[in-house]
């Protein structure tokens, strides 16, 4: 089985979130996660939704402050072995070509 799962962990805060942040993908560490950090979010992926499940906690946990606001969209793949760049790969293969922009 492949779990995976978008996360977004939100210091609610007038300062600087960076470390933060930093702070809750540190704690990931911990964990028999996968992971990719990008601009907006942070892309998970495990074999056990429980140790998914418990290292998104972790990132929670791990910001500190008054508020914290965390986001978790999970796609649990229970019938089907997929990894993340096999999903990337398969859209890839439908667009020929890379799915990001060229930079120019």
């Amino acid at each position: 089985m492949t779990v995976f799962a978008l996360l977004r962990v939100t210091p609610i805060t007038d300062d600087d979130a960076t470390e933060d942040v930093a702070a809750a993908i540190d704690a990931l560490e911990e964990y028999d996660v996968e992971y990719e950090t990008t601009p907006l979010a942070t892309t998970l992926e495990a074999e056990d939704v429980e140790e998914l499940f418990a290292a998104c906690g972790a990132a929670h946990r791990a910001v500190e402050g008054s508020e914290v606001q965390t986001l978790v969209q999970v796609d649990d793949r229970r019938e089907k072995s997929m990894t993340a760049d096999d999903k990337v790969d398969a859209v890839e293969s439908e667009l020929g070509r890379e799915a990001r922009s060229d930079g120019d």
